[in-house]
């Protein structure tokens, strides 16, 4: 084990190989072999929340914007997949219009449906729409040297303004949502095969999500970013734009976003207003501040923590599991500011402290010693 971890150190670029090495392993082959399939697809459900940590990870951690407002692009990557899928079912039944319109006595599709029945558009929406309304949001706010508390209360109010809209509208589900989904692409949601492979899927992209990450947070943009997070004035003064730097990090939070939105959809199978809300927008950023917002890691370890205790300790503690949540996010925010990845070093710290050698009394001259002598 020693020699392995001197040869690691002696290859830098060996280290997150191996670590991305032993993810795929652990997602690929051994979660499938080990878990039952409510507890795979339950997995899958976590690594779609992985995937918006690391977006705030990103944002946050690495921008320090506090972004309380993702499950809007959540939201709409999410709605995109299920239009299309209820749209798409519709076709195989040969109905004009999904099931729940005809339940509410809706007989034509409404205008802002139909592009989505097409497969090419609607994965166009996922990937482009929800970093589209970033963009314009982000210019809007940033250029103003909008930040802090009044950028988190905006992003927030946001969130709310979406889910309350969508609430009013029968058109979209209303307050229940859209649901009842049988196929994704062509692929029966009722095969255990295929809903493997939405698991496949969530788990590949978010290695590809931390590997995009990580060469973000190496790159020279990375360190630009840390730098209008610790001095934003001084990186005016050099000569950069801090809002075209902010508006990048939060382009690509949305983005991932959406891309966790339009998994999570097939994979839960129903979403729903409260999907989208200030409260998941809430618990993204419990996830991401309990795990460790400035690390690579520990936003997407933290997101699935969360959400594994939210799942497991609701079974027990339904009324508990808020009060529990809100006590951790105190406790990481006042005490362990790092989050539970900042742990290890201080631990690590404390460890090589204790493991020094006490530090031998310096040697005493002769000369010293003679005086010492004489003056007595």
């Amino acid at each position: 084990m020693t020699a392995l971890m001197e040869r690691l150190r002696a290859h830098p670029r060996a280290t997150p190989l191996a670590g991305f090495a032993v993810a795929a392993i652990l997602l690929f082959a051994v979660a499938p072999a080990v878990l039952s399939d409510f507890r795979l697809n339950l997995l899958a459900k976590f690594l779609c929340f992985a995937i918006v940590a690391a977006g705030i990870g990103l944002a946050w951690g690495r921008g320090g914007m506090l972004t309380l407002g993702q499950g809007v692009f959540f939201g709409i990557g999410a709605y995109i997949m299920a239009m299309h899928m209820q749209l798409a079912d519709a076709a195989r039944l040969g109905n004009d219009v999904p099931e729940f319109m005809e339940i509410s006595g809706i007989s034509e599709l409404p205008g802002f449906w139909q592009p989505f029945s097409s497969a090419p558009v609607a994965i166009l929406g996922i990937l482009v729409l929800p970093g589209l309304i970033a963009a314009v949001l982000g210019y809007g706010v940033f250029k103003r040297r909008v930040r802090g508390a009044y950028f988190a209360i905006l992003s927030q109010a946001l969130a709310a303004a979406l889910a309350i809209l969508l609430t009013g509208q029968q058109a979209i589900g209303g307050f229940t949502g859209l649901s009842d989904f049988r196929s994704f692409f062509g692929f029966k949601l009722s095969d255990p095969a295929n809903r493997q492979m939405l698991f496949f899927i969530a788990a590949g992209t978010l290695l590809v999500v931390v590997a995009l990450i990580r060469q973000l947070n190496n790159s020279r943009y990375g360190e630009l970013l840390v730098a209008v997070r610790d001095a934003e004035e001084r990186v005016r003064f050099l000569g950069y734009d801090p809002a075209n730097i902010k508006i990048v990090a939060y382009v690509v939070a949305a983005f991932l976003a959406g891309v966790a939105g339009a998994l999570f959809t097939p994979i839960v199978g129903i979403i729903s207003p409260a999907d989208i809300g200030v409260v998941p927008s809430i618990a993204f950023l419990i996830g991401v501040a309990i795990g460790g917002r400035t690390t690579l890691l520990g936003p997407v370890l933290g997101a699935i923590g969360v959400a594994w205790a939210q799942t497991s300790l609701s079974e027990s503690f339904p009324s508990g599991w808020t009060y529990l949540q809100g006590v951790l996010f105190i406790v990481v925010v006042g005490f362990i500011p790092a989050g539970l990845a900042g742990l290890w070093p201080l631990l690590k710290g404390w460890i090589d402290d204790r493991r020094k050698p006490a530090a031998p009394a310096p040697p005493v001259e002769p000369a010293v010693i003679e005086e010492k002598v004489e003056a007595r």
